[in-house]
């Protein structure tokens, strides 16, 4: 017992030292968050992570996975991106009783368990104290006897019992004391405040929003606590003045620019609707007094490795202060998705979103309020920065740091002085056929730190309906040549590996590391002496040397494949097979057989697939052989005596007698001179990838849109030939109109009227640039529906992705499209 009490004691007295020593963060009277030292402008970037609650903790329970054990390999991940902020939700449900008192239970164990290894990193926290919802999603709800399930979230912050258990609960949970620091959440320097709740339902009066937020700043007041407190004004538009009236010293807000819970994955320009963030109430008494948090936010169902800077320069620009992503996936259970089926990122899952997100966290810390880049396109290059669209590419690049989210040319600006470099792919710095993510940094003169992830395929849509028993993502760790160019290292270095269980030692020969596998090494100029001990334990910045995390591998014989050849084509033109083989080596072989073979044929025609670059495999099929109509066709791994035919990965080839596969790729192949079909005539608009919106802002204007990329991809020849826009559309509509978006983000349309047997028949001469409208709908609600564009781009029918109708009457279907 005197054992305890004096462990208890140290720990005390040392968590007051360190709160003491350690800056904390006050909101000045112009709404500035800022630091108690320097009272230097203070500014957060980061994430949401879940997994002490609902789903996430559930899965790993599912999945046999140590929960502390889970949160020490995500927060290693988080420092290795340069996250400085991480924002939760509590569900209050897992935490509290019937009447608000807290409960100390596994669930908040976890929490404190996470702070404390927050704290470790130097990573600030915000704690959004109640959810008022369960936590099933995207199971059923789980019965636990908190306050939130007695009342409906648009009663519970009007009816009294339910706001005198809030009251009850939130000075609880202030004032709970974390066993792992010491300290209690009203004293953590670590926590720089406290939202009242996640996105509460006010559907009453100002008066009666301003008496409950009174009454939760009286409970937190009362409770002791110093800290801001914050307010979520991005919902219940009708008593936004309410929110500015109260004490809350800082107001929180959202951002999903392109929608949630698509059910598969977006594609398309979206750099448009990331432009601007413009808040309506902005005029409203006493705005400018309060700081400014983007709680969520997320370019949901999309995955491209350009946006996360984009957004991050234009809520900086707006003057946002804290910015968390919602919500980063616990790296044991991200192979499935399955957490927030519209959101996707992790390290090791998605190497170059986790990238972008590492740069967006420089562009938080490079950009200040008011800061003008000029509008979409001129924005897409600002200061160190650079976004591609095309390339999906989003870029750093300034004398000491060059980080890239994929393939790049671009040349570092300086070379010589580079200290730190990340990115996806390959670039003049990094030749590296692998696709996971890798960080080289300098620890001295001739000596750095290699970090080097294992690769990640996609395997399936990420933002279908999610199950633990499907994988969406494999991680593979293969071994693959990286070839450094950093005049620092010149060509010739020792690479010696620090991670657990790597004890590999070797040299680079000509600047590049043979059969390199995933894990940490030092490297090491030839005749270079380090001045420091640069051992495995060794403490540099908010990491150790020798910490590696990458997924717990499932090792197995088998392969996934992912196919990349298009799915219309034209005749008379040599048709490139091309696939992505997911796998622990490289097959035998890889051989193509079409839909022509049989097993009774005393001679049937193969095709042997080429390996081009990390685990891409092509191979060429004659214009003689693409003829009109359809190319099947299956493709068989060989390795080692097992065979495997896609798709479906069954076991065996098309050529064995008991071999009872009937799936094929498939390459619809048409006439050149056939029209380009958009849409295909359907029983259901939506089976045909047709998605409808309403507007009410623009008259409740309805818009039906369909991305057509594919459909014109291998249609080159009759792109350059086409002259008409032709639409079906099943009921009476006149003045209809319609038109493409492009490969820029631009829309360009034009009006029409429909025959008697419903089709429209446009022009492309027709086809006028005009405003972009923002589908789908982002939120928050209030957000531009539109992007007007300042510059003029002549329209090419080479870029179109996107077709558009738009039109004013309901129930519009559109039945069938095409250019001619």
């Amino acid at each position: 017992m005197r054992k305890h009490f004096l462990t208890l004691f140290i720990t005390l007295f040392a968590a007051q030292g360190f709160a003491q020593k350690t800056p904390t963060v006050f909101i000045d009277s112009k709404g500035t968050m800022r630091w108690s030292d320097s009272r230097k402008e203070a500014v957060f970037y980061g994430v949401n992570y879940t997994l002490p609650f609902a789903h996430a903790y559930r899965g790993m329970n599912y999945l046999g996975i140590d929960h502390k054990k889970a949160i020490d390999r995500d927060v290693y991940h988080f420092a290795r991106l340069g996250f400085n902020a991480y924002r939760i939700h509590v569900w209050d449900v897992e935490i509290s009783d019937s009447i608000g008192n807290l409960k100390e239970n596994d669930h908040l164990r976890l929490l404190d368990y996470l702070f404390m290894r927050l704290r470790e990193r130097g990573i600030r926290i915000v704690v959004t104290a109640q959810t008022n919802f369960g936590n099933g999603y995207p199971e059923r709800n789980q019965p636990t006897g908190g306050y939130s399930y007695d009342y409906d979230k648009c009663d519970a912050h009007q009816n009294p019992k339910a706001i005198a258990a809030q009251e009850r609960y939130i000075a609880a949970l202030v004032n709970h004391v974390n066993p792992y620091t010491g300290v209690s959440y009203k004293d953590d320097p670590y926590i720089i405040g406290f939202e009242i709740n996640n996105e509460p339902c006010h559907p009453g009066t100002k008066d009666q929003t301003k008496s409950y937020i009174n009454r939760m700043l009286g409970a937190l007041k009362k409770a002791g606590n110093k800290k801001p407190v914050f307010y979520n004004v991005s919902h219940n538009q009708h008593v936004v003045e309410a929110y500015y009236d109260t004490a809350v010293q800082g107001t929180t807000y959202q951002w999903y620019p392109t929608g949630l819970v698509a059910g598969h994955t977006r594609k398309g320009n979206f750099l448009p609707h990331v432009d601007a963030y413009h808040i309506p109430f902005s005029n409203v008494r006493n705005f400018g007094k309060k700081a400014l948090m983007i709680y969520e936010f997320d370019p949901a169902d999309v995955m491209y490795s350009h946006l996360y800077p984009a957004v991050s320069r234009t809520l900086r620009s707006t003057g946002f202060q804290w910015i968390t992503q919602f919500a980063y996936d616990p790296i044991d259970m991200a192979y499935a998705n399955t957490e927030y089926q519209t959101h996707f990122l992790n390290l090791a899952y998605t190497p170059g979103k986790a990238i972008s997100m590492k740069i967006a966290a420089e562009v938080a810390q490079s950009v200040c309020k008011g800061d003008s880049f000029g509008s979409y396109p001129a924005d897409t290059l600002f200061k160190d920065f650079r976004v591609s669209y095309s390339q999906d590419l989003s870029e750093l690049n300034r004398p000491t740091t060059f980080f890239y989210s994929n393939n790049t040319q671009t040349q570092p600006v300086a070379p010589r002085e580079l200290q730190a470099v990340a990115g996806c792919g390959s670039s003049p710095v990094v030749s590296y056929e692998g696709t996971g993510a890798y960080f080289l940094d300098k620890l001295e003169e001739g000596v750095w730190r290699l970090e080097v992830m294992p690769d990640a395929v996609q395997v399936s849509d990420p933002f279908a309906k999610p199950s633990l028993k499907k994988e969406v993502v494999a991680v593979i760790s293969r071994a693959w040549d990286m070839k450094l160019s950093v005049p620092d290292l010149s060509e010739s270095f020792s690479a010696q590996a620090l991670n657990a269980g790597n004890t590999r030692s070797f040299t680079a020969t000509n600047g590049t590391l043979s059969n390199l596998t995933p894990g940490v090494y030092l490297l090491v100029r030839k005749d270079t002496k380090p001045s420091d001990n640069w051992t495995a334990e060794k403490r540099w910045k908010n990491i150790k040397l020798g910490e590696f995390v990458a997924p717990v591998e499932k090792k197995c014989d088998s392969y996934r494949m992912v196919n990349y050849t298009p799915k219309i084509y034209e005749t008379g033109k040599k048709l490139t097979l091309k696939v992505q083989l997911a796998g622990w080596e490289q097959p035998d072989s890889l051989i193509v057989y079409t839909d022509q073979i049989s097993f009774w044929n005393e001679h049937n025609p193969y095709k042997k697939m080429t390996r081009k670059q990390g685990a891409i495999y092509e191979v060429t099929v004659p214009a003689a052989e693409v003829k009109e109509g359809v190319f099947r066709y299956n493709i068989v791994a060989f390795n080692k005596g097992k065979r495997q035919t896609f798709p479906g990965g069954m076991e065996g080839t098309p050529l064995d007698w008991d071999y009872i596969g009937d799936q094929y790729w498939e390459t619809r192949v048409v006439n050149p001179s056939a029209e380009i079909s958009l849409v295909a005539p359907s029983v259901s608009s939506q089976w045909n990838g047709v998605e409808q919106y309403t507007v009410p802002q623009e008259g409740g204007a309805c818009f039906l849109r369909k991305y057509i990329r594919d459909e014109v991809a291998g249609r080159e020849s009759k792109l350059q030939q086409v002259q008409y826009l032709c639409v079906q559309l099943k009921g009476k509509a006149n003045g209809v109109e319609a038109g493409f978006i492009t490969s820029d983000g631009f829309t360009y349309k034009a009006k029409g009227n429909t025959s008697q047997e419903g089709i429209l028949r446009l022009p492309l001469s027709a086809l006028q640039q005009t405003a972009t409208t923002l589908l789908p709908h982002a939120y928050p609600v209030f957000l531009d529906k539109q992007f007007m564009p300042t510059t003029n781009i002549p329209f090419e029918v080479q870029q179109i992705e996107s077709l558009e109708v738009s039109h004013l009457t309901e129930n519009l279907v559109l039945e069938k499209a095409w250019i001619e």
